[in-house]
């Protein structure tokens, strides 16, 4: 389960890639800092000059000099106060890239190495979503903090202070309505709008999720011309998304009506209070003039400050999915110290392995103990969830076991790295899976430094080669997202390809012909014969007429091996298990063969 997220782990978050890089970003923000404290320099100079073009004359000789100093040091502030503001936001664009670069990188590395279950629970459009969306929140975070809210409180701070110096009255008065514009502005943002964009960004995320899943199944949905059905489902959840949003924006707004209004009430102050003061001879026109600048100086700022606390609490809520990623620890997880694993012979073995599925409380195995021989051809067979797919995953460690062990050439698969046992064990599923690259990329994906020779010579042994080579591009062809390119049977002889190559000590088949017509099948088994020499191999069998020259035949029932023998054995003995399943095959395949020939 997931960690809530609470603001201190925002910042832990945000503080664990801005502390990577410390001289770039305390220059960033000594940078910003001393911009804005000039900032608060230039309504005294306003002041100054509106002053002296009272007091004195044209025909005065002092009279221009003064003016023209006043004029250049209002000038120069300005144009310092840009250099200044310029490099700070410079480094902070190359100081904020490389964060995101990183955090990015990071969430892709650890969501990969999730378990099994875990992505089998998680729609992977919503995942990708929630990384993207917690990727720009969190350059928002930052933007926010850095380019928005610290420059504000320190022109606020600096504005008071100068006010307070110059006009007491009047810096008391804006200090009042600063703290006031303040807590407004951070009640509405935690207590009103925070729930609201929460519940946007949730909705955000089942779109993202509903989405993906749509368009990869595609085919699917063409195939039942179901379009319309689809387009109603997602239109459900965008309305959803659509209603949340409006909801969350335009509360935003009402809570910018109501900042605007303060702001007013601080002018009219400001300028009331500064007017009095003059009536009363306390207050000269240049006073009035740095009132009304400082005005639209720290009213600017104001008018931000209320949109920079709505963005924060917003890039809090939408990063909350990303950092809960970072925040959560696989049950699955390498061993300190785990070492790669060497595997020379090839043997199996599970020691008294008791094994439960996640939210059940029956064991599926339970004191369970098989050794495979190395070299050994094991098929296994059983009814759908009597534990074939679980035996698999527990040998390539995608679930750990409760108790007992798993042993791969007499090392528990929890002490060697998960990548490295996996790399060691070639799989060829039911239904392969390609990645949208080309077709030498896919069949070296599991020995990415093969050369070109050793593709094609792969290629050549699952009798891949043929088809490829009168492509357009050959073996730089592209197969599509999941290989959609390419017939089932074309990417069942890719995934062959890839297991060949790999040239590992254990084989996984599951049940690897079944998305052939029966002429590739019968090279297929051919060259897969060749392929299983030497090496230990595990057929998850669907179709018993394929495994009838294995080695050993083990029978699963509910979690146990309930027979194990060679075909001839276990078809021989009475009432056997095996023999009923094989019968029930038999009977299905001659229906089908009855029915070919009556058309």
């Amino acid at each position: 389960m997931f960690k809530k997220v609470d603001r201190k782990d925002v910042w832990n978050f945000s503080w664990h890639y801005w502390s990577k890089r410390p001289l770039a970003g305390a220059l960033m923000i000594g940078l910003l800092v001393l911009a804005t404290i000039i900032d608060t320099f230039v309504p005294v100079y306003t002041g100054r000059i509106v002053d002296a073009l009272v007091t004195y004359s044209p025909e005065d000789a002092e009279a221009l000099p003064k003016v023209l100093f006043y004029l250049g040091v209002f000038v120069a502030l300005g144009v310092v106060f840009n250099i200044l503001r310029y490099v700070s936001i410079s480094i902070w664009a190359w100081f904020a890239v490389q964060c995101l670069h990183e955090l990015l990188t990071d969430a892709m590395n650890k969501v990969q190495r999730f378990s099994a279950d875990w992505h089998a629970n998680a729609f992977a459009g919503g995942t990708v979503r929630k990384i993207t969306r917690g990727m720009w929140a969190f350059d928002v975070y930052g933007d926010t903090l850095f380019m928005g809210l610290i420059p504000a409180f320190i022109i606020m701070i600096g504005m008071t202070v100068m006010l307070a110096v110059t006009l007491p009255l009047v810096g008391l008065f804006v200090a009042i309505m600063i703290a006031i514009y303040c807590s407004v502005s951070i009640w509405m943002s935690l207590v009103i709008l925070a729930p609201k964009f929460k519940h946007a960004a949730k909705a955000d995320t089942q779109v993202g999720a509903i989405l993906a899943d749509i368009i990869t199944g595609n085919a699917t949905v063409k195939a039942f011309g179901a379009e319309a059905r689809e387009e109603h489902l997602f239109g459900r959840v965008a309305k959803r998304w659509k209603l949340r949003s409006q909801k969350a924006w335009l509360t935003g707004e009402i809570g910018n009506l109501i900042r605007g209004m303060l702001r007013m009430t601080m002018l009219g102050g400001m300028m009331a209070v500064t007017i009095w003061l003059w009536t009363q001879n306390r207050a000269t026109p240049g006073d009035i003039a740095l009132s009304l600048t400082s005005f639209f100086i720290v009213g600017g700022y104001l008018r931000e400050i209320g949109m920079h606390i709505a963005n924060l609490q917003r890039s809090v809520s939408e990063m909350e999915d990303v950092i809960s990623f970072w925040l959560y620890s696989d049950d699955l997880r390498n061993k300190p110290g785990a070492k790669s694993i060497e595997i020379t012979k090839g043997e199996i073995a599970f020691d008294k392995v008791r094994f439960t599925y996640k939210g059940q409380t029956k064991p599926l195995f339970d004191n369970f103990s098989i050794v495979i021989k190395p070299g050994e051809k094991v098929a296994l067979v059983g009814y759908s969830g009597s534990g074939k797919t679980s035996f698999v995953k527990l040998v390539q460690r995608l679930y750990d076991v409760d108790d007992g062990a798993v042993r791969i050439d007499g090392q528990n698969v929890v002490d060697v790295t998960q990548e490295s046992l996996r790399a060691n064990i070639a799989l060829v599923p039911q239904e392969p899976i390609l990645f949208h690259r080309s077709l030498a990329a896919n069949i070296a994906y599991g020995r990415p430094k093969a050369s070109k020779d050793e593709i094609i010579a792969a290629a050549e042994q699952a009798y891949a080669h043929d088809f490829i080579k009168n492509l357009p591009q050959g073996y730089d062809t592209l197969v599509g997202e999941r290989g959609i390119k390419l017939s089932g049977g074309e990417r069942q002889r890719v995934a062959i390809a890839r297991a060949i190559l790999s040239n590992t000590k254990i084989l996984v088949l599951d049940e690897a012909t079944s998305s052939l017509d029966s002429v590739s099948e019968h090279y297929i088994q051919k060259a897969l014969e060749h392929l299983m020499e030497g090496r230990t191999t595990i057929t998850v069998a669907h179709r018993l007429s394929t495994i009838q020259n294995a080695d050993r035949i083990l029978v699963f029932d509910q979690g146990r091996i309930i027979e194990q023998g060679r075909h001839e054995e276990l078809i021989a003995r009475e009432n056997s298990h095996y023999g009923r399943l094989y019968e029930m095959q038999a009977l299905d395949l001659m229906g089908e063969i009855e029915g070919e020939v009556a058309e």
